[in-house]
């Protein structure tokens, strides 16, 4: 299995499921916006979460850590083409973007996230 994972808050994934699609690709941002869905790899998280959700300036208000879940996901159940990809042009570690809503079915756990974010 290929493991992606995708870093979100407890609220939007509980209302995803109560929808029957996840369609949130970022932090504030949909999938109709952006066009794809940001996934990550395990070492990739750490940063993304810390971008995404500590203090910087690209994340807005601080999120409690404790509001935090990783959605461990099932490469393979995928439907919808994965791309790998640079976040800005010219970057050198590729990201995996899902380019299409991600099925609830492909997501295998759901874990707590674990980590830290901001000082």
């Amino acid at each position: 299995m290929t493991e992606l994972l995708h870093i979100t808050e407890r609220s939007v994934w509980e209302a995803a499921r109560a929808d029957g699609v996840y369609e949130m690709s970022t932090r504030g941002r949909t999938l109709r916006e952006v066009g794809f869905i940001h996934c990550s790899l395990p070492r990739q998280l750490p940063a993304v979460a810390e971008l995404l959700y500590g203090d910087g300036e690209t994340a807005g208000p601080r999120v409690d850590p404790a509001e935090l879940v990783v959605l461990v996901i099932d490469g393979e159940a995928l439907t919808a083409p994965v791309r790998w990809e640079p976040p800005v042009p010219g970057g050198e570690d590729l990201f995996p973007h899902l380019y299409g809503p991600l099925p609830l079915d492909a997501v295998v756990r759901v874990e707590p996230w674990r980590g830290r974010v901001g000082p």
